[in-house]
């Protein structure tokens, strides 16, 4: 058995984001000691690698709640699984198109720079007017 503490170290996350995932149900209530201290198994180990390799890759946690509740049941289908990936890979294919167009926009306004003064500097006449970019690269809600 594990405190909260080691559990923390082998998974390479901080105490209170094992605190936040056992609040919000990602992680189940762990055991405890005769000093009420929090005792982690084998699985909960096995289940927070699960959690902190999917927000690496990028899935929010209520996806991460749907693929957990998923892996629980091993004998179903995988098709739901696939489906979570799937919407992840094409999350992640939109941030790449807005993050080329925000690259583009920056190289474009940084190459437009005359070197001059600050009252001449494209840089900060791009960022003070919207409407002089030439991409759409606003900020997702």
């Amino acid at each position: 058995m594990l405190t909260i503490g080691k559990l923390a170290e082998a998974a390479g996350v901080k105490v209170p984001t094992i605190r936040y995932y056992e609040q919000i149900g990602l992680l189940p209530p762990p055991e405890r000691s005769a000093g009420n201290q929090r005792l982690y198994g084998h699985r909960a180990e096995e289940r927070l690698a699960f959690i902190r390799h999917a927000r690496d890759l990028g899935f929010p946690l209520e996806a991460i709640r749907d693929l957990l509740s998923l892996s629980d049941r091993p004998d179903q289908s995988c098709e739901a699984a696939d489906a979570i990936a799937r919407a992840q890979l094409s999350a992640v294919r939109a941030r790449i198109g807005r993050l080329r167009a925000l690259e583009a926009e920056l190289e474009r306004m940084i190459g437009q720079c005359a070197h001059g003064t600050i009252a001449d500097c494209r840089v900060i006449e791009v960022l003070g007017d919207h409407a002089h970019c030439a991409h759409e690269h606003r900020k997702e809600p």
